[in-house]
């Protein structure tokens, strides 16, 4: 079972941004960690609102791979990521330090990283990061990754 310490609803915040330049937005947030599939695949229901678009949604599933401990979810979002999921695996080690990151490319070398932060089983930390490319790096978009989203939730 994927992040069995966080089954259940989370309520909190999320930070929202465009660009790595603009400042996080804050606004309410929520989600819910479920099991199925007899403990094999984890869904990560989430609701959080956009500045000027309102209210988004998004879902993320994750399953393990293979018995190295791999990771491979899909991931949709009314916002940043529709209307065909994004195919997302797990980047360095699974949940190493507490952490676990999912990556998934797209456009051109660009690609988003989804990370779950386990250290503290009281909080619910998921952040998406949006990844530059080297090449189409400027002085005001650096190459590498940036937070687009925080969200940082508790049990109600």
């Amino acid at each position: 079972m994927i992040l069995p310490d966080f089954v259940g609803t989370w309520m909190g915040t999320n930070g929202f941004r465009l660009m790595p330049g603009d400042p996080l937005a804050d606004s309410p947030a929520a989600a819910t960690v479920t099991v199925a599939a007899g403990g094999h695949l984890t869904s990560i229901g989430y609701r959080w609102e956009h500045p000027d678009d309102g209210p988004q949604d998004g879902l993320i599933v994750v399953w393990a791979a293979g018995e190295d401990g791999s990771l491979a979810a899909v991931w949709g979002d009314s916002w940043h990521q529709k209307p065909v999921p994004m195919s997302l695996s797990l980047s360095g080690n699974r949940g190493a330090g507490g952490i676990v990151e999912l990556d998934g490319g797209y456009g051109g070398g660009w690609a988003w990283r989804i990370v779950f932060d386990t250290t503290d089983v009281e909080q619910f930390q998921m952040r998406m990061d949006n990844v530059v490319p080297a090449g189409e790096a400027t002085a005001e978009l650096p190459s590498g990754p940036y937070p687009a989203m925080v969200m940082h939730l508790r049990r109600p």
